[in-house]
């Protein structure tokens, strides 16, 4: 059964970039100190890793993050998605307009222009065919931003949330919740290592 997961690194005060984050500076001030953990030889952070990206179908991630990893200063073969691990799988982007030209014409994108509840409809899809393909369920992961993964948790669109609670307070920058509705989360995880507290919750 495919099921959408929201997976994303935030500070200890609930930031998921530093201050001023822009094209060129995706994760703001100090906000590298987020994924150390991604690069991390902590073998409990490697399992989480590799985990995380075998089991996705699919991605969704917002415009502003494509923007950034799209960018000249984005993603290249060492640092992308699952770079170091699986195949790549489809991408699918929530925003108003496509891009122009795609820089990483090497990955599967897809671009929503009619809402969160269709990228996620087609996300969904594209997981189902690739579970197909390789014979295991796969999942859609939702990796952001942070206001992409808010809205999605708000609508009910998600079923599971996993936070990488990096040991850094970062004082500003980008929320992970702002104004969030009420929900009820069940810890099903927790996996501390040098660099980072790893949280699954099941969202209700």
């Amino acid at each position: 059964m495919t099921r959408i997961i929201a997976d994303i690194s935030l500070s200890l005060d609930g930031f998921v970039t530093g201050p001023d984050p822009d094209p060129d500076n995706g994760l703001g001030v100090g906000g590298e100190a987020l994924h150390t953990w991604a690069f991390s030889d902590d073998p409990d952070d490697c399992r989480i890793l590799r985990e995380a990206t075998t089991r996705s179908g699919a991605v969704i991630l917002g415009r502003r993050l494509f923007d950034v990893i799209d960018g000249p200063k984005g993603w290249n073969d060492d640092s992308g998605y699952g770079a170091r691990e699986v195949g790549k799988p489809a991408f699918v982007v929530v925003t108003d307009s496509p891009p122009r030209s795609v820089r990483l014409t090497d990955l599967d994108w897809t671009f929503v222009t009619t809402g969160l509840p269709d990228a996620v409809a087609a996300a969904r899809k594209r997981a189902e065919a690739a579970s197909a393909q390789r014979g295991q369920d796969l999942d859609v992961v939702l990796m952001g931003g942070g206001a992409t993964i808010g809205s999605a948790i708000d609508a009910g669109l998600v079923d599971a949330l996993t936070l990488h609670l990096a040991p850094v307070v970062l004082g500003a920058g980008t929320p992970l919740f702002t104004g969030a509705a009420p929900r009820t989360l069940v810890r099903r995880s927790v996996t501390p290592t040098s660099t980072a507290t790893h949280l699954t919750y099941d969202i209700l």
